[in-house]
């Protein structure tokens, strides 16, 4: 087994796991730590060390609200340390390995947890990679700044690092990606057959990084859990990223509740006192610390980009649990939900109020869905390479009848079901093998399929597309195909899955100017292009004179194809606004 490694930063030393086949590295520095001068800065470089670095135990957790203390499923199902060590100095990655050699060239997953953006961290017991890297793959979970020290957006910091002046928890996430390119190898990964993956906020990120161009070419498959969410009746604004001017708008106001005027002032607060008092911001302002499009990393809505084909067109697992985030209109009346359906739908209304489960009600709550499930389908209709599509429905037992609640599908993918509190009985282990080996087979080599422990078949999951739209639902009698069409909301989730993507890319790209006059700009925006406030930023622009016509203004311009490389001069595109 390996036991002592050698990094580009110097010797590390693992322990045997629970299974001794398995070795374990915990918290392997993969950067400098986040404090001081470098808080609120892209990750730097770590720093090497003499000797051999002892990789016993999970580092800190990134600085988040103190977990194990609440009463809600969370602290019940995983979060149960009140005790766990919190600090700023956080960034630090694990790996677990079944290699007994360097030369082995095993896949390898690299792991983003989720919590929101605010919360979650990789020593929680269900992201214990053993079970997956007994299966023949290297595991890898980085950690990631959170919240306020995460996902500040300042005006300071775009005049101060306009190259990385935001999202530095991505960047954290990126900076341990390009370390297991440089080092997995030493313990017997392959850095050319990488699969990122994360669930929730963590599924949200590996979105990120499929659209960021900073970071496509460097995995070769993505899985996101959970984390393709858009809504189709609301906007979220904690998945849906907010615009430079807004973010750090809230970053002033923060910076005025913190009690200091400079960003010189707050690198010098304890950090403590800045964790609570983003607590305190997250419930006054209804505001979540989260990425944003700082026209860096992130050039506009990661779910916009994918949908226009602007992504890693790399092989995609993605799916929901049945139960999370159902989306609904909400409505004291049939007649103030036909009205809401109209301010959503516009000419379609009709077409959607035709559908018997849009008149359905429990309530006030009109037209229920799965929304995460529409979200999925639309990004799988605009990818070229396989999308897997899932739906996790099996029977969750305990006392709290929680229904398959979002993540508790992580107890499952990652075969943990032994450290879960849960009754879980010998079916539900079944379940776990299947969905474990599905998802090891889908990290190997881009497909789940493959055969179970005892030689004999999984059931076949075939890809999803737009012509052939199959599933894979994981049921209390285990894994199971079918066809979006046996499904008698078919033509219904249909509608909506066209819906979401139309919106999705109208509503984003059809910038509507302020009547009022433009805005002020709270700094200057780095561009690598011409830019126009009010025309979509990944595009070349020419500032031509505006026309008018019937109180709406109208702007035609010829637009670059890919990132200014290539100009259309015969390719003309008109925006307008009121």
């Amino acid at each position: 087994m390996l036991k002592i490694v050698k990094t580009e930063n110097g010797l590390v030393r693992g322990l045997p796991g629970n299974n001794t086949r398995i070795s374990v590295f915990k918290g392997i520095p993969f950067a400098q730590p986040p404090v001081g001068s470098n808080r609120w800065k892209a990750p730097q470089p770590c720093k090497d060390w003499d000797g051999i670095y002892d990789a016993y135990k999970f580092a800190p957790i990134s600085m988040q609200d103190q977990p194990g203390i609440g009463t809600d499923i969370y602290c019940r199902e995983w979060h149960v340390d009140p005790d766990i060590e919190i600090n700023e100095d956080c960034l630090y990655l694990n790996v677990w390995t079944n290699a007994r050699s360097a030369d082995e060239k095993l896949p390898v997953l690299v792991w983003f947890f989720g919590g929101g953006f605010q919360w979650g961290y990789t020593a929680e017991m269900e992201f214990n990679g053993e079970n997956l890297a007994k299966k023949g793959i290297v595991v890898v979970s980085v950690n990631y700044r959170l919240g306020a020290f995460g996902f500040l957006a300042h005006p300071e910091l775009f005049q101060e690092s306009p190259e990385a002046p935001a999202n530095f928890g991505l960047l954290d996430q990126q900076a341990g990606l390009k370390w297991v390119l440089r080092n997995i190898a030493a313990f017997g990964g392959d850095p050319d057959n990488i699969t990122i993956a994360g669930q929730s906020a963590g599924g949200g990120s590996v979105l990120n990084h499929l659209t960021a161009k900073s970071s496509i070419g460097l995995y070769q498959r993505a899985i996101i859990l959970s984390g393709i969410i858009s809504f189709p009746y609301i906007k979220d604004f904690v998945m849906i990223p907010r615009t430079a001017d807004d973010a750090c708008s809230y970053g002033v106001k923060f910076f005025e509740q913190l009690g200091v005027k400079t960003l010189e002032e707050a690198r010098k607060l304890d950090a403590s006192f800045i964790r609570d008092n983003a607590s305190k911001f997250r419930e006054a302002e209804s505001y979540f610390f989260t990425p944003m499009i700082d026209n860096v990393f992130m050039d506009d809505e990661p779910y916009k980009l994918f949908l226009e084909g602007k992504h890693a067109h790399v092989p995609l697992m993605s799916g929901n649990t049945y139960d999370e985030f159902p989306s609904s209109i909400f409505a004291g009346s049939k007649e103030e939900f036909e009205a809401k359906a109209r301010e959503v739908f516009g000419s379609k209304t009709e077409k959607f109020l035709s559908f018997p489960e849009a008149q359905k009600n429990n309530g006030n709550q009109y037209a229920s869905l799965r929304a995460i499930e529409c979200a999925v389908k639309a990004a799988f209709a605009h990818n070229d390479k396989p999308g897997y599509y899932y739906c996790f429905e099996p029977d969750i037992p305990g006392d709290d009848n929680p229904g398959t609640f979002h993540s508790v599908d992580l107890w499952f993918f990652f075969d943990n079901l032994d450290k879960c509190w849960r009754p879980m009985t010998g079916r539900h282990f079944d379940i776990a093998r299947q969905m474990s080996t599905y998802f090891v087979n889908f990290i190997k080599n881009g497909d789940p399929n493959g055969n179970d422990v005892d030689g004999t078949a999984l059931p076949l999951w075939k890809p999803f597309t737009p012509a052939f739209k199959n599933e894979m639902h994981f049921t209390r009698d285990g894994a199971k195909t079918s066809v979006q069409e046996d499904s008698p909301e078919s033509d219904f989730y249909t509608f909506m899955t066209e819906h979401i993507a139309e919106a999705t890319v109208g509503e984003v790209a059809e910038t509507k100017a302020d009547a009022a006059g433009p805005k002020v700009a709270l700094y200057e925006v780095p561009k690598k292009q011409a830019f126009n406030p009010y025309l979509p930023n990944w595009e070349y622009i020419p500032d031509g004179e505006p026309y008018v016509f019937n109180n709406r203004v109208y702007v035609y311009g010829s637009h670059d194809f890919f990132n200014g490389y290539a100009f259309c001069l015969g390719d003309y595109v008109t925006w307008s606004a009121p």
